[in-house]
């Protein structure tokens, strides 16, 4: 990526060399432009939020900034970055949304993320640390801003403006106005689940905001939930992809002597795990890590895997993330352990399953949705 301070070789993480999909886009650039063009004095505490790969921290890291993120990948790629870019360790302070923002923001750059209650739950953390002279810019691409997201920076910060595109990709202005009467932040947000749904009927559930389906049960996990496999017998089981934990939870309902892990890329998926899980008094063993996938677990070590993949890699549409988790179930299972995966019908994920495992089995299916079932052979 070319910018005013300088080329910069940046990736993804984890590096795949058949991903061909860049660590930034036009908004990234649009932003970096419009910094250097403009003179922006980037003096003070300098805050990045959703920066997906570290593209504008790498960029900006002369000037110390802080990144906010909700992601695990996106964190390490960012570390990959500035290593790569021989940014001196400890210049780019690296958060997560769960950890306290900084008390003062001078320049709060915010690249603009999928999710509109994380930008609403952000912003509601960052604005008392604004003030009015911080300068407020926002990027994304054009099919990423809508008059909502406007809306959420006038209503939490001040008057907002939009620039013209370039490249698909626009800017957001925003002044900050300290006196605005700022509505509550209503993250995270909790409801009970609805009966019919097995294990889990009528049970609680927390979600930290940025967490797929944030506000309601999302379809497809609704319907896992009423083909759970029976789990007696199992020593270990994973939530792989564990979302607000509630797959993870249904299962330590229904089998207490096992030990239930919880594992998701999503600082606040996690977060949101383990207050799901803490809400319904289980009285189980569960662990809940925020990381790479299995990278870490045993191979061998692991009874049951659950799992609901992602298909979308922020705008991408990708294969890549359920492959890798797949890969990562068959690496772990016990000879014997069983993967119940739920998807989208038209993903195709059973070829998939019969490549890496040898075998397939539909265990059920509606217009929408697949769940289907393989088995680690003893011989793999």
């Amino acid at each position: 990526m070319t910018t005013a301070w300088g080329e910069l070789a940046l990736t993804r993480f984890p590096e795949d060399p058949r991903d061909r999909l860049r660590a930034w886009d036009a908004s990234d650039e649009y932003l970096l432009r419009h910094l250097a063009d403009e003179g922006v004095a980037l003096s003070g505490t300098v805050v990045v939020v959703g920066d997906r790969w570290g593209a504008l921290v790498t960029a900006l890291a002369a000037h110390r900034p802080v990144q906010i993120t909700d992601s695990f990948l996106g964190q390490e790629a960012t570390r990959v970055n500035l290593e790569r870019a021989g940014v001196e360790p400890g210049s780019v302070q690296l958060l997560t949304t769960q950890d306290p923002p900084p008390d003062r923001v001078d320049v709060l750059l915010v690249r603009v993320p999928k999710s509109l209650a994380l930008l609403e739950d952000q912003l509601g953390r960052l604005a008392p640390a604004v003030h009015r002279g911080t300068v407020v810019v926002g990027t994304g691409m054009v099919k990423e801003i809508h008059t909502s997201t406007l809306r959420l920076f006038e209503r939490i910060l001040g008057p907002t403006r939009t620039s013209l595109a370039e490249k698909k990709a626009r800017l957001i202005f925003c002044t900050p106005e300290p006196s605005l009467v700022r509505p509550t932040n209503p993250w995270p947000y909790g409801y009970t689940l609805p009966d019919g749904i097995g294990a889990a009927s009528g049970r609680a559930v927390v979600n930290h905001a940025g967490v797929f389906c944030a506000d309601r049960l999302d379809i497809g996990t609704r319907f896992f939930l009423q083909h759970l496999p029976d789990s007696r017998g199992a020593q270990r089981i994973v939530d792989l992809g564990c979302g607000n934990g509630v797959v993870g939870t249904a299962m330590a309902l229904a089998n207490p002597e096992a030990e239930v892990l919880f594992v998701d890329e999503s600082f606040p998926a996690v977060a949101s795990a383990e207050e799901t899980y803490k809400a319904n008094g289980v009285q189980g063993h569960a662990e809940f890590r925020v990381g790479d996938g299995l990278s870490g677990v045993p191979a061998d070590s692991v009874d049951l895997v659950l799992n609901n993949p992602p298909f979308h890699s922020h705008q991408a549409t990708t294969d890549a993330t359920a492959r890798r988790m797949f890969t990562d179930a068959r690496r772990t299972l016990r000879p014997g352990g069983e993967l119940w995966v739920v998807g989208n019908r038209h993903l195709g994920y059973h070829v998939t399953l019969r490549k890496l495992f040898g075998n397939s089995q539909l265990v059920a299916s509606d217009p929408k949705f697949v769940v289907l079932k393989a088995v680690k052979r003893s011989s793999d």
